[in-house]
């Protein structure tokens, strides 16, 4: 059974997301090898693992960002090229030049006019978008200041309202908490929600286990190949944590008790 989009048809049985097989190599050194996992519906779904483990790799792999050594990507059973507008992304913070001279109105209007044609800046529509895309994120008075001079939490929130101005039904970001101080932290963890509540599908890189617990649906333990992926409490266990982490994480029991409790850690 399909329905029509705008820019392709889409199967509504098929999940959201899945990778088949994905494989990627830069050069003769393997990065991610044989990834094989679906997201069938909405949720708040984290990436972790260690560093170097793959998990940024898989997002650009998703948006062909890097060449594929193998293996295949589908959102809603499709290709990306056929459902691309509807895919917000958000990279690391620490690829973006923050001297470039553009403000914070200028980086959010890409996102809303970003299903325009070349050279369409668009309008009143798009300005609109852009400001209560700022508004979201708690930026509308700081519309015209040069991005370099935003604080880190800032600066992320910034790039989080470019993707909210998309429109999109499925948001992969990666790392949006690096950087980011507690406050900033709950409050874009808190946009996401209110995005999943929407009806959206949201895929977060994230390097912190212990909020991890605390606010995604579920994850996917990543270190060069799949560990676990499901249920945030059924995967993030002492077990699956100690399998991906190879004994590095010196949290284990805490994290446990974590998940057992369904909540913070002291």
């Amino acid at each position: 059974m399909v329905e029509n989009d705008s820019a392709s048809e889409v199967h509504v049985d098929a999940p959201m997301l899945e990778w088949h097989d994905l494989t990627v190599a830069y050069g003769r050194r393997p990065v991610l090898w044989n990834v094989d996992f679906e997201i069938p519906k909405p949720c708040l779904f984290g990436i972790i693992g260690p560093n170097g483990a793959g998990k940024s790799t898989l997002l650009k792999a998703s948006l062909d960002l890097v060449q594929r050594a193998g293996g295949s990507v589908r959102f809603w059973g499709q290709p990306l090229a056929q459902v691309r507008s509807r895919i917000a992304y958000v990279p690391q913070r620490e690829t973006v030049d923050w001297d470039f001279p553009v403000t914070v109105m200028d980086v959010v209007r890409m996102g809303a006019t970003s299903k325009l044609g070349w050279f369409q800046r668009g309008g009143k529509r798009e300005r609109e978008l852009a400001l209560s895309s700022l508004d979201r994120v708690g930026l509308a008075d700081f519309s015209n200041r040069q991005i370099g001079k935003l604080s880190g939490g800032q600066q992320q929130r910034v790039f989080l309202a470019r993707a909210l101005a998309r429109e999109a039904e499925i948001y992969l970001l990666d790392e949006p908490m690096a950087g980011v101080d507690a406050g900033s932290q709950e409050q874009i963890f808190n946009i996401l929600v209110a995005l999943r509540d929407q009806g959206k599908l949201i895929v977060a890189v994230h390097h912190d286990i212990r909020t991890a617990v605390e606010w995604f649906d579920a994850v996917a333990l990543i270190d060069m190949r799949l560990v676990a992926a499901g249920p945030t409490a059924e995967i993030l266990t002492p077990e699956n944590l100690t399998m991906t982490y190879s004994g590095r994480l010196s949290v284990l029991d805490e994290i446990g008790e974590a998940v057992e409790r369904g909540g913070r850690t002291s």
